[in-house]
């Protein structure tokens, strides 16, 4: 990133809320991002009670317990962003960097992150596309979503998370486990707290806002909800707890073909009516959550051939502002995968 970019960023704001209600602290992630203003970077700190969060692009029922986690007393949520389901509780710390586009720095927020784990004495380091880990381990997942105009970078930090409860609630594909080399989700993430037993969400708060400071070379602001535009926080709360947005309006197709890709897993649910896909849903745990999200409208009444796929599934692209050479390169895994499907069970 070139120094331009560097330089943007003029002030540096905190928010930390003790609300864990999983739909009030998405819809207050979406709230600040509507308004968060030029050369502004926001800090937002938070924690959910007993809940599952599942990607953007994901099926819930395939992807989560549901049953069990709510006879717990648990939440369902569904963000913004893409990628995998994860579990969240108290034990837990999300961190959320807002930003205008023109501002938003992946590599300064991570950093962000790492210094202020290994300011605790803990050695951490990036691992992957969006994971970080500790002796191994993963402790922290990352996940972005971006506007035209505006982008956040969110993630988890565990601290003494009940990982008990990962197989409990999460159905997690043998797919993605033999992907990352791992027999079950458990085993491949950490608690900090096994590292430094000691360690509190209060004392690692406090690490984060110091390391913003520092690997920003600003001073911080402090902002609480009075703050923040109230009626648009209630009318997001509202579409986060709603069934129409949790379930998408999933129901169950006559043909399902699934894959696991570098980008992420892909699964597709469709019927097809005279040589034509008379509906299809599609599900996916990639990090390209506005395209992935279009993927079942760009298809829906598209002839079921590969290259009738590939020009739906690609065109406009080229003037959204996004990487064109990924998009092309997950459109076609996506038409050959539905094809190569449509081929075997005609045979």
């Amino acid at each position: 990133m070139s120094d331009h970019f560097r330089i943007m960023v003029k002030k540096l704001l905190v928010i930390k809320t003790d609300d864990t209600n999983p739909y009030h602290n998405l819809a207050l992630e979406e709230t600040l991002l509507e308004t968060v203003k030029e050369h502004e970077c926001i800090l937002y700190l938070w924690q959910n009670r007993q809940t599952v969060v599942i990607g953007r692009n994901q099926n819930a029922l395939a992807e989560c317990r549901i049953q069990r986690l709510e006879n717990d007393g648990g939440f369902l949520a569904r963000r913004l962003s893409g990628g995998g389901a994860v579990y969240h509780d108290t034990g837990n710390l999300n961190f959320t960097f807002i930003a205008c586009a023109e501002d938003f720095d992946k590599e300064k927020q991570t950093d962000v992150i790492l210094n202020a784990v290994r300011a605790v004495g803990i050695d951490a380091e990036k691992n992957g596309r969006n994971d970080l880990t500790a002796d191994g381990r993963k402790f922290s997942g990352h996940a972005y979503y971006k506007t035209r105009e505006k982008c956040y970078h969110h993630g988890t930090l565990m601290l003494y998370v009940d990982k008990s409860r990962l197989s409990d609630y999460l159905n997690v594909s043998e797919m993605k486990l033999k992907s990352k080399g791992v027999a079950s989700v458990k085993s491949r993430v950490v608690n900090l707290c096994e590292m430094k037993p000691d360690l509190t969400v209060s004392a690692l708060q406090g690490k984060l806002i110091e390391a913003f400071s520092e690997v920003y070379d600003l001073p911080v602001e402090f902002i609480d909800e009075t703050q923040v535009d109230t009626e648009k926080l209630s009318e997001l709360q509202k579409k986060y707890a709603s069934p129409e947005w949790k379930y998408m309006g999933e129901e169950i197709l006559k043909n399902s073909v699934e894959k696991r890709f570098s980008w992420g897993q892909a699964r597709a649910d469709f019927e097809i009516e005279n040589g034509k896909f008379s509906k299809i849903q599609f599900y996916s745990d990639g990090l390209d959550a506005e395209y992935l999200s279009e993927i079942a409208e760009r298809l829906t009444a598209c002839p079921a051939e590969k290259g009738d796929m590939l020009a739906h599934l690609t065109a406009g692209t080229d003037s959204r502002g996004w990487d064109t050479q990924a998009i092309k390169s997950t459109a076609e895994d996506i038409a050959v995968m539905i094809s190569e499907y449509i081929s075997e069970v005609a045979k």
